[in-house]
């Protein structure tokens, strides 16, 4: 099937960083067999965001042609900890936060990924780490050097700056190549950052006599602010978890040089298409905002279809550029002495009392148009509150039959 190989190939390209190696892929793909992709994770955190995504696209277009994910969960190597982009030792997890962990990936890798038994298969490497013995490891670390291990980028930075390397962490690109052998993995798909490891899973499968498996890295955009890679703890990213307005929202929000880039990687966009908008924006005949609204629909059609991301578009061209209140803003009931800081408690369903407080110190919070900082203040019977810039409560206070006793 070279004309599919080819198509797959093709399709790869615009989110693809560098393959090793290209022709390894392309005899793989067109032996006519079912590919195994490894897809590891160790669960120190449920979060996953459109950057993470670019990989599991990738891997839902490999499920679309016949081919297999194999879920692992590194419930044995999140134990050890990834040294990945640390300058210290990464705590451990207990074992029953790993487990809850675990089930919140699944369900949202479940936004992309297919999940049928026939292209979906869940594996946990503590099926055969938690049972090898101690002369069972030694062979498998005669297989590797020292030199090897202290040559990651990580490790000799830690070395120049005198800090301690654990003999763990040195271990962990050892554990996860080793994981690639048991798997029987011909393709991952990872981010650069993680090629030491998934280069050591094909050191692994060459010395214990298998097809080594191929490794897609793939490219890497900013945050939403323009500045470093979309990371929880900046807050400067788009979340699966995201809810269709807050993933249109934050889309409007990035810098106008990261449109044709978040098309290419962000989105199914054909290539043609997203030339025209790079043509359109560099003469001047397409706006900006009017690309930004074009990326944000196509953005929120890929997860939640195309009749969700028009309701936002008028949502936002609506709110935003009319000055207009949505309709249907959620009414909040409370008592007639409820304070803002009650409202916004009942009214926004997840959100921590913490993170309230950080939204009214950063004068996120308005009432009827004029920002909030205390939230000690009283709101008035049909007041709106405005969250941000994309969410709104209508204040309503209970009748006095409504109220306990």
């Amino acid at each position: 099937m070279p004309g599919a190989t080819d198509d797959l190939l093709a399709s790869f390209a615009r989110t693809t960083d560098e393959i090793v190696t290209l022709e390894e892929l392309k005899t793989k793909l067109r032996s006519g067999r079912k590919l195994r992709i490894k897809y590891g994770v160790d669960v120190t955190a449920p979060f996953l965001h459109i950057g993470h995504a670019v990989n599991l696209w990738m891997m839902r277009e490999m499920q679309e042609a016949g081919h297999v994910v194999i879920f692992l969960i590194g419930d044995f190597t999140t134990r050890v900890g990834d040294p990945t982009g640390r300058s210290e030792s990464r705590p451990v997890i207990p074992a029953a936060e790993i487990e809850a962990n675990a089930a919140a990936f699944i369900d949202q890798v479940a936004a992309v990924l297919r999940t049928d038994p026939g292209v979906f298969e869940i594996r946990r490497n503590s099926e055969w780490w938690e049972s090898m013995t101690v002369g069972e490891l030694m062979p498998l670390l005669s297989l590797v050097t020292h030199g090897r291990l202290v040559s990651r980028d990580m490790f000799q930075r830690r070395i120049a700056e005198g800090a301690e390397i654990h003999m763990h962490e040195f271990l962990y690109p050892v554990l996860q190549g080793y994981d690639s052998y048991m798997l029987g993995s011909d393709l991952t798909i990872v981010g650069t950052d993680q090629l030491f490891n998934e280069m050591m899973g094909r050191h692994y499968q060459s010395r214990l006599g298998q097809d080594p498996q191929v490794v897609i890295t793939t490219r890497i955009t900013p945050g939403i602010d323009g500045g470093e890679k979309q990371s929880k703890s900046i807050g400067n990213y788009i979340a699966l978890a995201h809810s269709p307005r807050d993933k249109f929202g934050r889309a409007m929000s990035i810098p106008d040089h990261l449109i044709v880039p978040y098309l290419e990687v962000y989105t199914a966009v054909p290539t043609p298409r997203v030339e025209e908008v790079r043509a359109g924006l560099e003469d001047r005949s397409l706006h900006p905002m009017e690309a930004k609204r074009f990326l944000a629909r196509e953005l929120v059609a890929r997860y939640h279809g195309e009749q969700v991301a028009r309701a936002e578009d008028e949502w936002f061209t609506g709110t935003f550029s009319r000055h207009e209140l949505p309709r249907n803003v959620p009414v909040v009931t409370v008592g007639e002495d409820a304070t803002l800081f009650d409202v916004l408690v009942a009214g926004l369903a997840g959100t921590s009392r913490n993170e309230i407080r950080r939204l009214l110190a950063a004068g996120s919070i308005s009432v009827d148009g004029e920002r909030a900082l205390a939230g000690d203040e009283v709101p008035r019977e049909g007041a709106i509150v405005r969250v941000g810039k994309r969410r709104f409560l209508e204040v309503r206070h209970r009748a006095a039959t409504d109220l306990p006793g």
